[in-house]
């Protein structure tokens, strides 16, 4: 396994919609082992792949709950209203006011190719939006109602 670099909103290949994965390969499964250990060293919650340079439909997510892994992953319901704070890996030493759904049903392939369906609600809901979004070249700052200010995220740290 391998830390890869997370890119930062400075390069276009997160504005880019990924291609979906036709074929899990060997490939793919080390992209998925290593977009993991990468989201680990780097503390964050979700990574996609666009995220470390690969314009593929693949997902990671660990909210303390352990791993979830989405190939194609796809938004099949939403129900609910949450707003709160988010930032991003890909978007250092920021962080907004974001608007999303708060439970959320996800239909994907895990690693070994079979279909399952998943629901999250609060921060995996959160999470999912935000993760699935980065797959259609979306940043969450696209979608944020405000930015905070340096002050704001100062008071968040103490």
């Amino acid at each position: 396994m391998a830390i890869l670099n997370i890119v930062t909103q400075e390069d276009e290949v997160l504005r880019k919609k990924c291609r979906l994965v036709d074929k899990i390969t060997p490939r793919t499964l080390t992209l998925l082992d290593d977009m993991y250990e990468t989201m680990q060293a780097a503390n964050g919650v979700g990574l996609a792949a666009p995220q470390v340079g690969i314009l593929r439909r693949i997902v990671v997510i660990d909210i303390g709950e352990g791993l979830i892994e989405l190939i194609n992953p796809e938004i099949v319901a939403t129900e609910g209203e949450q707003t709160g704070e988010e930032g991003c890996l890909s978007v250092p030493d920021e962080v907004g006011i974001v608007t999303r759904p708060n439970i959320v049903t996800v239909k994907a392939t895990d690693r070994n190719g079979e279909p399952f369906t998943i629901r999250g609600e609060g921060l995996l809901a959160r999470a999912f939006c935000h993760e699935i979004d980065h797959l259609d070249g979306v940043l969450y700052i696209d979608k944020a109602e405000r930015m905070l200010t340096p002050e704001e995220m100062e008071e968040d740290e103490e």
